[in-house]
């Protein structure tokens, strides 16, 4: 197979869905259900992983669909010939067509989509043995995924010309709910993987997204690692207090944090490439077959050996430098990994067929000297006449480069090479006078640079080129063997391949972060299945490593306060603290140290946002329908363990059907467990707190000079009324100060009244809140774990300040 490269996506996905109703019973009544069934399956070409979903759809917007493949980001999705609903809606196919325009879209008869025939091949294919895997359980929950995967598999065998080998296939289902849940427009909205105004950004911001800012990873496979735990975050706390504990030791233990940093740079930076080579053999390999178009198949083959040689010749210096290592994670990879005994078998089969002297090179021409010579001398006689043919043409061409330097005056001539053109001349523009002499052909001014060739030049390229590719085919046939023999060790590799992309994310991105803030700038964070969500002294992670002078804030969510009321002026930091509590939750549940002094976190299972107002010309939706459409789904999909923010709700339609609809919003989330944060400039808002006791209003402070707004960017408890904040905003942008004054007129009439009778009502509620303020404390400590007497000394302290009225 053709290696697919670096960042280029290596996921084909297939799709298929069931519109059927499902029958369901409530209360001894027969109904259908609103939804739909989806079934996905992600295969991925780089490591020969197969990934099945299969979930329900709650509307025709598939924005579970959307949130899987912008996980994936699938180089080919593969779909069942369109189909219209009776009830008018669109399938799967039209959804690629609105939505993944750029992606290469399949469509293969719905024959192909079999869910018996995808069981039979992942019974045969996986890695695991169907017992392990579940098949049996997962047969009638999966069987669209099932059906999906079938279709997936026949189109790689088909299109790549292979065949999936026996029990090489590391298979999981339902991957994606077993972390946590982000969809894809809360992707967007928190700048997670890109910047949301990423067209208007300068190179200068290239860094304001969290990947961006964590993306110092050393391998292709950490890459892809770190974009995927961000995408889905773990929810698992033993997981994820695995990584905490391996992260601490990293962080005293300077030795091992450097070793491991100087080691993983010894093993190649595609190591993960290699897997796809030994899970796939070519339908047929013959000399009739193995012509000078599959050479390349043939080169990437042996590159795949020389890059498994690299990675087990690095594994004793991995060895050294974790021996003494303590965190489970460390000793677990030593005693799985390093002292294990089928690597050095792998090795020994390896240097009985290929030249210990062969390394892996990136340099394009080295690279191929060395997979020319990758295989010991005398083995194969046509190879070796190959070789020597190879040999001769390289010699050749850098005879004619030295001949052309004396012979036209040109010392500084220099001859590179890529795989695209071969060998090429090369030259600066300032050191020819006048015209090439008419030997040099394919003449291209190249930056400072002049480029060009000549026919001789391009009959050795030719020649060199055919000499390479025999070697590369006459190599191939000798290595089947080796490959049939590792091929038995795949699950070998498939680990090896796993613990060093986990490596290179916690060693090179989290704790290389980390080192680069000052001291106690980040802090381990405490994960628990029924606490609170606390985060003491927080920051926004991608903004202050921007500004120096980023002003932290705190937040405090438990069972008894459940929803905060945020306000505060357009520009006072509102949208960027909803977007810091969420990102810190996303670094703490991916096992990172968060930007906090202290944080404790509710383990979350999904994170829904609603942010941002503009109109979606795709579905032809103003900025409300698509407030309106993206609140429906939060709310079809809310659990008890969800993190919602809001952020101005309703202010894209009427003040009073904007307040309706936010106020009625609120009222509804505040019924369930979720922690909600929601911000707003509607001063009415407010209000909630004077009748639910499980709402904490807070605001930014402003300040007020020479009729200027001096933002402070400061989280504070209770109200903060601005008097005609959006007046001075319209005076500072350069309206008429006629109409500014007119408009404070009008605008005090209003309010006068309005503000008098929010005042009186909140003296009403002051005892209530005391009392519920008490509940709250209360329930804190029941998730404590401090000693008894600590607890039973909070208990009388608590008392005395409720008696004494400090409370």
């Amino acid at each position: 197979m053709e290696d697919d490269g670096g960042e280029r996506s290596s996921f084909v996905a297939g799709l298929i869905e069931n519109r059927a109703k499902e029958r369901i019973v409530i209360d001894g009544e027969v109904g259908f259900d609103s939804g739909f069934q989806v079934g996905m399956a992600a295969f991925d070409l780089r490591s020969a992983s197969l990934h099945l979903s299969q979930y329900k759809e709650t509307s025709s917007s598939y924005q579970n669909t959307k949130t899987l493949l912008r996980f994936y980001d699938p180089s080919v999705i593969i779909v069942p010939p369109n189909k219209l609903a009776a009830d008018g809606m669109v399938g799967v196919s039209e959804l690629v067509d609105r939505c993944y325009s750029t992606v290469r879209k399949v469509v293969l008869a719905r024959g192909c989509f079999d869910d018996t025939k995808g069981a039979v091949l992942i019974q045969n294919l996986a890695a695991e043995e169907p017992l392990a895997l579940g098949l049996d359980t997962y047969y009638k929950q999966h069987y669209l995924s099932l059906a999906a995967a079938a279709a997936t598999i026949k189109w790689i065998e088909a299109e790549k010309g292979v065949i999936v080998t026996n029990h090489s296939l590391t298979v999981t289902f339902n991957g994606s709910f077993d972390h946590m849940n982000i969809d894809a427009t809360s992707v967007e909205n928190l700048e997670i993987i890109d910047p949301f105004h990423n067209a208007l950004l300068g190179t200068s911001n290239k860094k304001r997204s969290l990947f961006q800012m964590f993306k110092t990873t050393k391998t292709v496979g950490g890459t892809r690692l770190l974009r995927a735990n961000l995408l889905q975050p773990l929810k698992d706390i033993e997981t994820i207090n695995t990584r905490l504990d391996c992260l601490d030791e990293l962080m005293s233990n300077e030795q091992l944090f450097f070793g491991l940093s100087q080691v993983l740079r010894k093993f190649p930076k595609e190591t993960d490439r290699v897997l796809c080579h030994f899970c796939f053999k070519p339908k047929k390999v013959t000399e009739a077959v193995l012509g000078f178009d599959n050479t390349r198949r043939s080169q990437n083959m042996i590159s795949s050996i020389i890059l498994l040689k690299t990675a087990l010749d690095a594994l004793p210096l991995l060895a050294k430098v974790l021996k003494d290592a303590k965190c489970f994670l460390l000793a677990n990879v030593y005693k799985s990994v390093c002292e294990n005994d089928r690597y050095a078998s792998i090795r020994k089969k390896i240097g009985e067929v290929i030249d210990d002297d062969v390394l892996h090179a990136r340099v394009p021409f080295v690279a191929r000297t060395q997979q020319c010579f990758a295989l010991k001398a005398g083995i194969d006689g046509f190879l070796d006449i190959a070789r020597r043919t190879f040999c001769d043409t390289s010699e050749a061409i850098h005879t004619l480069a030295s001949k052309y330097r004396e012979e036209f005056n040109l010392p500084n001539l220099k001859l590179p090479f890529n795989n695209r053109q071969g060998f090429f001349f090369r030259i600066p523009q300032k050191e020819v006078q006048g015209k090439l002499p008419s030997k040099f052909t394919q003449v291209v001014k190249h930056g400072k640079n002049i480029h060009f060739s000549s026919l001789e030049l391009a009959s050795l390229n030719v020649r060199n080129k055919s000499a390479a590719g025999e070697c590369y085919i006459r190599t191939e046939t000798c290595l089947e063997a080796l490959m049939d023999a590792i091929r038995e060790d795949v699950s070998a590799l498939t680990l090896l391949a796993e613990v060093l992309c986990l490596l290179d994310m916690i060693v090179n991105s989290f704790a290389h972060t980390i080192s680069t803030k000052p001291v106690d700038r980040y802090s381990r964070p405490e994960l628990t299945d029924s606490g609170p969500l606390a985060i003491d002294a927080g920051r926004h992670p991608i903004l202050e490593s921007i500004h120096n002078d980023f002003v932290p804030n705190s937040i405090f969510m438990s069972e008894a306060t459940n929803m905060l009321v945020v306000m505060g002026p357009n520009m006072s930091g509102k949208s960027t603290y909803l977007q810091q509590v969420c990102l810190v939750v996303i670094l703490a549940q991916i096992g990172c140290y968060v930007p906090a002094r202290f944080a404790t976190i509710r383990v979350v299972d999904r994170i829904f946002t609603r942010m941002g107002t503009m109109d979606n010309l795709e579905s032809n939706s103003s900025t409300f329908m698509t407030e309106m459409r993206e609140t429906a789904f939060i709310m079809q999909n809310v659990t008890n363990r969800s993190l919602i923010v809001m952020d101005e709700l309703g202010r894209a339609t009427s003040s009073s059907d904007g307040l309706a609809m936010a106020w009625s919003c609120c009222e509804y989330l505040l019924s369930l467990k979720a922690y909600t944060v929601f911000a707003t400039h509607m001063d009415s808002l407010a209000e909630l707190a004077t009748i639910y006791p499980n709402v904490k209003v807070l605001h930014f402070y402003v300040d007020i000079r020479d009729n200027r707004l001096d933002f402070k960017f400061q989280l504070r408890d209770g109200t903060l009324h601005v008097p005609h904040y959006g007046l001075l905003l319209a005076q500072v942008a350069g309206l008429p100060i006629t109409v500014i004054e007119t408009a404070r007129t009008i605008t005090s009439r209003i309010t006068d009244k309005e503000m008098r009778r929010i005042e009186l009502n909140c003296g009403k509620h002051h005892e209530m809140h005391r009392i519920y303020r008490v509940a709250q404390k209360l329930i804190c400590l029941k998730y404590s774990k401090q000693t008894e007497d600590s607890i039973r000394q909070a208990l009388q302290n608590l008392k005395d300040s409720f008696i004494e009225g400090r409370l």
